[in-house]
């Protein structure tokens, strides 16, 4: 409020229209409307640093060649807590109570917070994914390669379209994130379904639950993206896609993380049964990329 009083009133004007005519905004909403979307990144918040501490304080109950896998896990939730904290904040600014309604104040929501942690985060849950494959070292570098360029590529052909206040030019971007985005799911199903045979089995039916949760938590994405290109506009459309995008994100951040400690877990029994649990990165060959590249070469 205090920096849009601030500017002239014909920029406060365009900036009232622009927030106005984009697709993830409304010119009003209800109070539970906005309470909900409220609500919901209060526990975005609350899952992301409550599960990094978790992550972060948990790497002593796995094997030390699983340990790199737990402190991505937290990185991952600890980016994107901020970034809620950020989001909650932004959405806080963008609306203010007006006659038991709530009203755009001028301060426009900043889609892009959600951007940049996906433009960070979605790589590290890459490796993270990778890390528990257990290829080998001369597998993992270039499957790695390919995923996090077809990662960039889908943010960064989606974010055109999600500040869009056209349709049209929502659903061209939207089809261009869609084709790494597919990219991307194909190969780690494809990758976790081979590896089934390598795991212990205690194991494969983590990975089977986690291949499901996969689909699940990355396939709410798109649905929320194409909510306004399928009818659902206004204040619908607003609450489905914030909702839509944290429930997403709840998912494949802290519930991922947690699959990722339960399968670390399960290998350490298994290796504890092997006398090795605690040994080196020498025996988790799916780890050599991040642990050492030139090793990963060779």
């Amino acid at each position: 409020m205090i920096i849009a009083s601030s500017l002239p009133d014909l920029a406060l004007a365009l900036i009232n229209d622009d927030n106005i005519n984009r697709l993830s905004t409304v010119p009003s909403l209800s109070s539970s409307q906005f309470n909900l979307i409220y609500n919901g990144f209060s526990f975005a918040i609350a899952a992301m640093f409550s599960s990094a501490l978790f992550f972060f304080s948990a790497q002593a109950q796995v094997g030390q060649k699983y340990r790199l896998a737990l402190l991505v896990s937290a990185i991952v939730v600890s980016i994107a807590g901020y970034h809620y904290f950020r989001i909650f904040n932004s959405w806080s600014e963008a609306y203010s109570l007006q006659n038991g309604v709530y009203t755009l104040t001028g301060v426009p929501f900043n889609d892009a917070y959600r951007y940049v942690d996906w433009l960070l985060t979605v790589p590290l849950l890459l490796v993270e994914t990778v890390a528990v494959l257990a290829l080998p070292g001369t597998e993992t570098k270039p499957l790695l390669t390919k995923l996090v360029g077809a990662s960039i590529l889908m943010i960064a052909f989606g974010y055109p379209g999600e500040i869009s206040n056209d349709f049209t030019t929502r659903a061209i971007w939207g089809t261009l994130s869609t084709i790494p985005f597919a990219y991307i799911l194909y190969v780690l199903w494809v990758e976790l379904s081979k590896s089934l045979e390598r795991q212990p089995e205690n194991v494969q039916g983590l990975v089977r639950s986690m291949r499901l949760l996969l689909l699940l938590s990355w396939g709410v994405y798109p649905i929320a993206y194409i909510l306004p290109l399928i009818g659902i506009t206004g204040t619908s459309a607003t609450v489905g896609v914030q909702l839509g995008y944290t429930i997403a994100d709840v998912l494949a951040k802290p519930i991922f993380g947690l699959y990722i400690f339960a399968i670390a877990v399960a290998k350490t029994k298994f290796d504890l049964e092997q006398g090795n649990a605690f040994g080196t990165e020498q025996d988790a060959p799916e780890l050599d990329l991040v642990s050492s590249p030139a090793k990963a070469q060779s």
